[in-house]
């Protein structure tokens, strides 16, 4: 058999790899829905286990590795034998570029689909800079991993996206169906709609602020594949220009003979640039390890063969210049004092909206370790958990805060902990979590109705979860406007046993603002983000022992 009909087949063998790959990305996405009772498999998260990209920013960063982040080493081991072929017929992300690089114009192919660039380095640069960024603490890598960006979109637009037009789609056809003719379209609407609430989607449809960005951006990011193929292979991915620096001296190499008639037809299926139809000048840091080049070749002038580490072929240039080396050390440090300038990204400040979710780690740590990739948003029943804007700063951008007017942290759930990938929030038993405080609710009486109008309202009180309630009635003579008076049960908060879970901002019946409000103040995770001393006498003798130390460390510390 010759190179390139051996080649045809290893090309279709990898559409294979990346298809099952992309579908076992979406299952394991899919799988992270809120199931009652359930338990998170800490296989949700094996991609992100894999990346070394987020091994080495967690590493550098907090100098400990998480869960089964050692699992990145199996990568990186077929990266030094192999090449780059996790970019090439693994990544979800990458096979999602290859299929809309398949849309380009064959003219527009032919054109510029293998001619290398210089700002393919561009990848290398910001590696770098974030490495640097991740050294000293800020681990911004999150925002453009492939992995961390595709479960984003995926979580907060994309699936989000997709329940809205099922759900509608049926419905409209369900109340339009006796109009539409004899069959009955209700047959084939309804079963599609069943399987994907019961199978896809949780009970709630989820939304999610600041969904629009992050649909942009992915979006973008996909679109530029009709300027360039995989352009975000080439010119951004960080983890392709890490696995492209281990790829470097790999003894599977694309080796050229004298047969060549420069045809260009090799350089042409290039998806990366990497310079093919150039004997001595192949890339293998940018090379996919896609086999395409071999299968276009029509008289076996390329193929790939081992050859020996000590043996390192004559290879193109594709690395980081000396001056390149030191731009990219300039721009991490100048993102690292942007992103650390503001006063709550120093620790002066806490933003009242910033409730992080139970078993979160103090802000600073938290923020080492998140990857913004959402699935502990994912994973939420009640969809209280959102991706921040500016609340955590910008380098907290798109990390996870609960926000009590969408959904609340519900008191039997600990699922956000148990799928988060670099336990950034940790996992807490059941029992630890219900004692863990994220927040403070605080009662607004110029609007809540037994205060400001005269009327009786238990809602807060009703659905609090707190055994002993962190919410209780204080009767009280109220004068009505005709003259007399009205006994009213005033509610308060019992500030030593308000665990912030944001039940009663959710159900209060103002939807605008709700009249009791849930802060981050008075935290477990910060002890100086406490309003009221330890021991500080209650308002009212009904409320807790005041000499328990309500401000314990639930995660034994």
């Amino acid at each position: 058999m010759t190179a390139a009909g051996r080649a045809r087949r290893i090309v279709w063998l990898r559409r294979a790899v990346q298809t099952a790959g992309l579908l076992l990305f979406l299952g394991l996405l899919i799988a992270t829905r809120p199931r009652e009772g359930a338990e998170a498999s800490p296989w949700l998260q094996v991609w992100f286990d894999l990346d070394p990209l987020v091994l080495t920013g967690t590493w550098l960063a907090t100098h400990s590795v998480a869960g089964l982040s050692l699992l990145a080493l199996i990568t990186v081991a077929a990266t030094l034998i192999l090449g780059r072929v996790f970019c090439g017929w693994l990544c979800p992300l990458g096979t999602l570029h290859n299929a809309i690089s398949a849309l380009r114009r064959r003219g527009a192919a032919r054109r510029d689909m293998g001619r290398f660039s210089p700002w393919q380095r561009l990848k290398l640069g910001l590696l770098a800079a974030l490495l640097v960024m991740a050294l000293f603490g800020v681990h911004w890598l999150g925002v453009l991993d492939p992995f961390g960006l595709l479960t984003r979109s995926m979580t907060t637009a994309v699936l989000p996206a997709v329940d809205v037009i099922v759900g509608d789609s049926a419905t409209a056809i369900y109340a339009a169906d006796p109009r539409l003719g004899s069959f009955p379209l209700t047959r084939i609407s309804e079963p599609v709609y069943r399987f994907f609430r019961d199978r896809v989607f949780s009970g709630q449809r989820p939304a999610f602020d600041g969904a629009m960005l992050v649909a942009l951006i992915f979006a973008a990011a996909l679109v530029l594949n009709l300027v360039r193929p995989r352009f975000w292979c080439r010119y951004v991915c960080p983890l392709g220009a890490l696995l492209g620096l281990f790829s470097r001296r790999a003894p599977l190499r694309l080796r050229q003979t004298d047969a060549c008639t420069h045809c260009g037809r090799c350089a042409m299926s290039c998806p990366a640039a990497a310079q093919p139809e150039k004997p001595g000048e192949w890339l293998p840091g940018e090379c996919f390890g896609c086999w395409n080049c071999v299968a276009a070749c029509p008289v076996d002038a390329v193929d790939f063969a081992w050859e020996p580490f000590w043996r390192r072929p004559r290879a193109g240039s594709d690395g980081v210049t000396r001056r390149g080396a030191i731009k990219a050390l300039a721009a991490g440090v100048a993102g690292l004092l942007v992103l650390r300038l503001p006063p709550q990204a120093r620790a002066r400040a806490y933003h009242p909206a910033l409730i992080r979710p139970p078993g979160a780690r103090p802000e600073r740590e938290f923020l080492q370790r998140c990857v913004q990739c959402g699935l502990c948003m994912k994973a939420c029943p009640t969809n209280a958990l959102q991706p921040t804007l500016l609340e955590a700063g910008l380098e907290g951008l798109w990390t996870p805060m609960l926000v009590p007017r969408l959904g609340y942290c519900e008191y039997e759930c600990k699922l956000c902990g148990e799928v988060c990938p670099t336990e950034a929030i940790q996992r807490l038993t059941l029992a630890a979590k219900k004692e863990t405080r994220i927040g403070l609710a605080v009662i607004d009486t110029t609007r809540c109705l037994p205060y400001a109008y005269g009327r009786s309202c238990i809602v807060c009180e009703e659905h609090c979860p707190v055994p002993d309630k962190a919410i209780y009635f204080v009767e009280t003579e109220v004068p009505l406007r005709g003259g007399g008076t009205r006994t009213l049960k005033q509610p308060k908060v019992d500030a030593d046993r308000c665990i912030g879970c944001g039940i009663c901002e959710a159900k209060c019946p103002f939807r605008d603002r709700a009249a009791i409000r849930v802060t981050s103040a008075g935290e477990s995770r910060h002890p100086d983000n406490q309003p009221i001393l330890p021991g500080a006498e209650p308002l009212d003798a009904g409320g807790a022992d005041p000499a328990a130390d309500s401000y314990g460390d639930p995660y034994g510390g």
